[in-house]
């Protein structure tokens, strides 16, 4: 069917709901937002199912989780896994709760147990708790950092990582065999209760959790000798992240966190905010102003779901607070683990960190200088978490840290996916180091940029949303396929990486390899200088995204390079 006969057959379709009709006649000829609410199902990409909430196959709403909850369940069934079981939670989103309660009731009447959190979790809690109660898998209904009219439905395995290839490929290809939403199937809650096929889950999961997390501190005698001096103002930008980011702190035993009072409690419309991703530096406009009021010392946000961190830190010199990249968060973090460890003896012989292809640089150097092995995934947190589960299955290393460029961190291995609360306990252990040193976390982030380069990272997202945008994003991709620069910026590039063809070329003497990951529609552009650019589609948004690096010999140097390489870029996706 086209996107105007799924239109009709939606509004025709005795199985949706009178409240969904009504706003599907609202857009009647509206040829163009017909074509893009129907011109496609929700697919999985790096974050799993994820869309502009509303009516239509290409939006979030009950019917397409319940479909993607049904394609799951029949995966499942021929798993032979069902009596494991799956695990729930959701987030502050607008419907957030009322699509985990449609998931959960459909999996229930696959005779599938759902264990269901009571109330709004950070993302990272259902990775610890699917693999704390058994489950054979988990969902997460969020959208992460997105835009307030964005919600999605997220799939982890039993290991507690998200779903990775071939696995979300096989889940997806259920999901779509489910053509008719009577095929999904339902029952009420008081009936799933009766049938011991929903359960609520308990709090002991929730100390668990925090236990794990507290287990990770390095220095908890210099935390309760610091616990005085430092100051912290938080907001957990109306997400999920409050309870527990105060809890962590609390039980530390830091005594001086302040709370962003107009942004603490959850609210999916995100009335303070535009954007509720604390990589935009608008996020942190009410946190600043209590900073100046508190003189704090660091200045934290975590995004809806509670994964992701951004942090400001006040820079005694003058005054003003600076804020860190997620790169610069990941390397610093990086450093203060390996160097305490190294020092107590704890830091494994075969230890390892893990980042993606489109995450700084710097951690190469600082790896090395460890001895630890640097293993680079594909851009997704999934693909860090998954490398956990490789290491227990081939004993060939011990995970240490894993970091991403979008302000993603995970410590040891309770947990497999980024995690912002136990980001601020590491963040404030580290924090409360430094000042036992006589330093803060920019004198130390200085100190490592003097050390290993001045490494500087850009993101140029280009958004082109609808069917005609998709099409622009995928004609984009072809053309820079078909002829590839030798020059980005005034640098040679040295070496080209199509990841969807699988294939490395070194552009000066034409060899090419093989490369060792799954195929993805990604390319990689190496260049002189230790300069680097990588373009991807979004696999959430619909964005196409140009990631670059540079590494200077100042920061003044730094700047300039990057600069001109995103000059150049930015000339590319015009």
């Amino acid at each position: 069917m086209n996107a105007k006969e799924k239109y009709r057959y939606w509004l025709n379709s005795p199985d949706i709901d009178e409240d969904t009709k009504a706003e599907l006649r609202s857009i009647e000829g509206n040829d163009k937002e017909i074509e893009d609410r129907f011109y496609r199902e929700l697919e999985f990409g790096t974050g799993g199912l994820r869309g502009v909430m509303g009516a239509g196959s290409n939006r979030m709403n009950r019917y397409t989780v319940r479909k993607a909850a049904q394609g799951l369940a029949n995966y499942i069934k021929k798993q032979n896994t069902s009596g494991k079981g799956v695990a729930i939670a959701y987030d502050s989103r607008l419907h957030s709760q009322e699509f985990a309660e449609d998931a959960a009731l459909c999996l229930a009447a696959n005779q599938i147990p759902a264990y269901v959190f009571p109330s709004l979790r950070p993302t990272p809690m259902l990775s610890f708790a699917v693999r704390k109660l058994g489950c054979t898998a988990g969902i997460v209904i969020t959208a992460s950092h997105n835009p307030r009219e964005y919600n999605g439905y997220k799939v982890y395995w039993e290991d507690g990582a998200q779903i990775t290839p071939p696995r979300d490929a096989e889940i997806i290809a259920e999901v779509n065999a489910v053509t008719d939403f009577a095929e999904a199937l339902s029952m009420t809650k008081e009936a799933a209760l009766a049938e011991d096929l929903y359960h609520v889950i308990g709090s002991e999961v929730d100390d668990q959790y925090m236990e794990a997390v507290k287990s990770l501190v390095i220095h908890p005698e210099t935390i309760r000798e610091q616990a005085d001096r430092l100051r912290i103002v938080y907001t957990p930008l109306h997400g999920s992240g409050n309870l527990w980011v105060r809890r962590i702190l609390k039980e530390l035993g830091f005594h001086h966190v302040y709370v962003v009072e107009e942004q603490e409690l959850p609210d999916g419309s995100f009335p303070t905010l535009s954007y509720p991703n604390p990589e935009d530096p608008k996020a942190f406009e009410l946190a600043l102003k209590l900073s100046e009021e508190k003189d704090a010392d660091l200045v934290l946000a975590t995004d809806p779901d509670a994964d992701r961190l951004g942090i400001y830190v006040k820079d005694r010199t003058d005054g003003k607070y600076k804020s860190f990249t997620g790169n610069m968060t990941g390397i610093l973090l990086l450093d203060y683990i390996l160097s305490q460890r190294k020092s107590a003896g704890t830091l494994p012989l075969d230890g390892a960190v893990v980042t993606t292809i489109v995450s700084g640089k710097m951690s190469a150097p600082l790896s090395a200088d460890y001895g630890m092995s640097r293993i680079e995934t594909l851009t997704g947190f999934k693909y860090i978490g998954e490398q956990i589960k490789f290491f227990e299955q081939t004993h060939q290393h011990h995970f240490v840290f894993g970091y991403e460029e979008s302000y993603g961190c995970l410590l040891g291995t309770c947990v497999r996916d980024k995690d912002a609360v136990m980001a601020v306990m590491a963040l404030c252990d580290a924090a409360a180091w430094d000042m036992h040193c006589g330093r803060t976390l920019l004198d130390h982030m200085r100190e490592l940029f003097n050390r290993y380069g001045w490494y500087r990272e850009k993101l140029v997202p280009v958004t082109l949303k609808g069917a005609e945008g998709a099409e622009k994003i995928r004609s984009m991709m072809d053309a820079v396929r078909s002829s590839v620069p030798e020059m980005l910026g005034g640098r040679r590039v040295l070496e080209f990486r199509d990841y969807k063809e699988g294939r490395i070329q070194n552009m000066e003497t034409g060899e090419e390899n093989e490369i060792d990951l799954p195929q993805s529609n990604v390319l990689y552009f190496r260049m002189e200088g230790d300069s680097w650019c990588c373009i991807r589609p979004s696999g959430t948004e619909p964005k196409i995204k140009f990631y670059i690096g540079v590494c200077g010999e100042s920061q003044e140097d730094a700047a300039a390079q990057l600069g001109s390489l995103t000059a150049a870029i930015e000339q590319l996706a015009e």
